[in-house]
């Protein structure tokens, strides 16, 4: 019998069998949703950017690729009988929403007629929006229990401190290590991002992410979950871990030299910091002030570049740019301001370059688009928040936490960088999106909807058969 230590509760289910008796999800695949997502998830941060498969051009990212995969096999599940989830899940109807807006702007777009290169940057941005759904959709619907979904993260933590490590070799050696990690069979589409000289001696690092901004906001997404895994960890040698990662990637945001990154990791720690109590606040300050107190002995003169940056925020050209962009972006959104101009046709080297998700999606999408998207994010929260309500256990709560913080992170960065265009950034927000999903899905207390199949192991499918013959 096992015990309630190695069982999370939220992974046994009622059995149909008799009352007051359960049967365990707990169910072992060599290749199932989770395995998949891990590996999606690690094409995404491991693979650099400018590596794409030979013959596919921008569309030919390995973690593109796989999602493509991964979403047809979401899709195939929910046509089959003994594979589909049963059970309401509202992220299917956020997702069936944000695709129709954009299907409608895609339409839209055709109708107006586009020029050869508009018509194929709207294909590819349909196709990456495809995959950001289908990768969540299979984060809530195929992930089969509590476990399952923790191992999730710990692998996506894991792969964000090797992604960290990498920006922190180049920021302290000044090398571009990207240009070592290369993939058999894969092909060079872009040239890779490097390093840029950034205040005093100082260079801004993107590791294997397409820019230093989504290196940046990638870090603050996941810095919540090292955190809940260095509180809630099931042994002191999984927390130590945590706590060692939690603190390379916390260090990574400002080897960015990006305000961006900073703005997420404050809105993600403000938001922590509302579900903390006082003991766990004042570990998180002394351990800010640690790792503050480091960064000044390793590096000196980093904390003096870090606050010009903001210091000096109203002069940066950068900064100048983002407030300029708005006049003629609202001129693009009047022309046509319900479904937008097309979905992905408008290109930065064509008209100008737009450091905000939100103005991109009211120009591209419309009004309609860009509320759909807005209603994606609030879906998110709502489950994580009805998760949170219904859970008993502290490390569930803390968890939902985590989940409410990574979305409110991404709406806000949105602001300042183009976000669904850097596939790193979007693959580790769809995998978050998904787990609020399924978290919704484990504590919901209707035994389909928690179900992760209609097969509820042996002896409920043994029940059936006699039923049928009777």
């Amino acid at each position: 019998m096992t015990t309630v230590a190695q069982v999370h509760p939220l992974d046994l289910d009622p059995s149909l069998v008799e009352q007051r008796t359960y049967t365990t999800r707990r169910r072992r695949h060599l290749l199932d949703a989770g395995a998949v997502l891990c590996l999606t998830a690690a094409s995404g941060i491991l693979i650099s950017s400018p590596q794409v498969l030979p013959g596919l051009a921008g569309i030919g990212r390995p973690v593109t690729v796989i999602g493509l995969l991964v979403t047809a096999g979401w899709a195939v599940a929910k046509l089959h009988p003994r594979l589909a989830v049963r059970g309401p899940q509202p992220l299917r109807w956020a997702a069936a929403i944000y695709l129709g807006a954009m299907l409608c702007s895609y339409a839209s777009g055709f109708i107006r007629g586009l020029p050869p290169i508009e018509a194929n940057a709207a294909d590819r941005t349909m196709i990456l929006c495809i995959v950001y759904v289908g990768v969540a959709l299979m984060a809530a619907d195929g992930l089969a229990n509590r476990t399952r979904l923790d191992e999730l993260l710990w692998v996506l933590v894991a792969l964000g401190t090797v992604m960290a490590l990498i920006g922190h070799i180049q920021f302290v050696l000044s090398i571009d290590l990207v240009a070592y990690l290369q993939l058999p069979g894969l092909v060079d589409h872009q040239e890779a991002v490097g390093t840029r000289g950034r205040g005093a001696g100082f260079f801004q690092v993107a590791s294997t992410a397409a820019h230093y901004i989504e290196f940046s906001t990638v870090m603050a997404l996941l810095l919540p979950f090292a955190i809940h895994i260095a509180r809630f960890g099931r042994t002191s040698t999984v927390r130590q871990l945590a706590i060692a990662a939690a603190m390379v990637i916390a260090a990574a945001v400002p080897v960015t030299l990006s305000r961006t990154g900073f703005v997420g990791l404050a809105v993600g720690l403000l938001v922590m910091g509302l579900f903390w109590d006082m003991r766990t606040r004042f570990n998180v300050a002394v351990f800010a002030a640690g790792l503050t107190a480091a960064l000044i002995v390793v590096r000196p003169g980093l904390l003096g570049t870090l606050r010009a940056l903001f210091a000096s925020a109203g002069d940066d050209p950068s900064v100048q740019g983002r407030t300029e962009d708005y006049g003629p972006a609202f001129a693009y959104v009047a022309e046509h301001p319900w479904f937008g101009r097309g979905v992905g046709t408008f290109i930065p080297t064509l008209y100008r370059f737009i450091d905000n998700d939100w103005l991109v999606h009211l120009i591209t999408v419309g009004y309609v688009g860009t509320a759909a998207y807005a209603g994606w994010h609030i879906t998110a929260i709502a489950l994580s928040i009805a998760a949170f309500r219904r859970s008993e256990r502290a490390e569930d709560k803390h968890l939902c936490a985590c989940l409410i913080a990574a979305q409110i992170t991404a709406m806000v960065v949105a602001f300042f960088f183009d976000a669904l265009a850097f596939t790193t950034h979007t693959t580790v927000l769809a995998i978050l999106t998904g787990a609020a999903g399924a978290m919704w899905r484990f504590t919901h207390p209707s035994r389909q909807v928690r179900s992760s199949s209609p097969r509820l192991g042996p002896t409920g499918g043994l029940l059936r058969r006699l039923l049928a013959r009777r």
